[in-house]
């Protein structure tokens, strides 16, 4: 069986010697490295034999290079540039959580940040994490959710080039959130999807959150509903699909892509997912893919 082990360097401190390093570890006998950009990202395509578990060559690879600051993926190079993107927002197309930022205006960040992070890590349960996190933002005006997003929300480097050029070569991109509608319709128009789901905030009368969520809560079935009922509806199969994501209510979905990309993730998804990112932009999953970076659409 013909793979492929993609590395990318966030530094373009990809050379010869960590190339080397690489295909010393490989099965069989690893082609001379095919380069995607210069010093950044590399193609090798080497025959597996008998192994089968692309995460542990990548691991193997990643250790050959001794915690270099190089991300490795290893796949099948058939169906490599998926017609299906499915993302996660907050910490994965954002660098931020957005119910976090909304808590610190009522002086609760910190206490909602921890209960955030282990929502993500797969500790609590999702929808009544939510629950309480959203109970804690009762009688904040809505409108402040404007300034959150004009002073404290940044795009995650890469995601617009990302999504732009999947959708120049025929990509179907959607924004999947536990997050809310008020942050993911206007982040997903920003970076260029095709639709967003996610949450609604509910709003009373006179502008004021409620401390409410619609039900029911988009979570981690809801992220796996989207993915399937996309590549059905799109008439693909499951080697056509990617999904990214960093936290325990993106497992499912990750694991039912074609390729599943754990991104700067929490460790039980960087442990289960297919691919890994831990050091580069969102253009590795670009480079994870095949493209060129000349094919690259800014």
């Amino acid at each position: 069986m013909t793979l492929v082990a993609t590395l990318i360097s966030p530094t373009s401190a990809l050379d010869d010697v960590a190339l080397g390093r690489a295909r010393a570890v490989l099965p069989g006998t690893p082609s001379a490295p095919e380069w995607l950009a210069p010093s950044s990202a590399a193609d090798m395509f080497f025959s597996a034999g008998d192994e089968n578990d692309n995460r542990a060559i990548a691991e193997r690879v990643r250790e050959a290079l001794g915690g270099q600051a190089i991300d490795v993926v290893v796949q099948k190079p058939a169906s490599r540039r998926k017609q299906l993107f499915v993302a996660d927002m907050d910490s994965t197309m954002i660098g931020q959580e957005c119910i976090d930022e909304l808590a610190d205006l009522v002086g609760q960040k910190a206490h909602v940040a921890a209960i955030t992070e282990r929502a993500m890590r797969g500790e609590l349960a999702f929808a009544p994490a939510l629950r309480e996190r959203v109970a804690l933002l009762k009688g904040l005006p809505a409108r402040v959710i404007d300034d959150v997003l004009a002073h404290r929300i940044v795009l995650t480097p890469g995601g617009r080039t990302l999504v732009a050029t999947m959708r120049a070569n025929g990509a179907y991109a959607c924004l999947v959130s536990g997050g809310f509608t008020a942050f993911a319709d206007r982040i997903a128009q920003r970076i260029g999807f095709d639709e967003a789901s996610a949450n609604q905030l509910l709003i009373d009368a006179d502008g004021k959150l409620i401390g409410e969520v619609a039900e029911p809560i988009l979570g981690r079935e809801a992220k796996l509903a989207t993915l399937l009922a996309l590549r059905a509806r799109l008439g693909l199969a499951t080697e056509d699909t990617l999904a990214i994501g960093d936290g325990a209510n993106d497992l499912d979905m990750i694991r039912a892509a074609g390729l599943g990309i754990a991104f700067h993730a929490k460790p039980a998804v960087a442990a289960a997912a297919a691919a890994r990112i831990d050091h580069c932009d969102l253009t590795a999953v670009l480079f994870i893919q095949g493209y060129r970076r000349d094919q690259f659409v800014e």
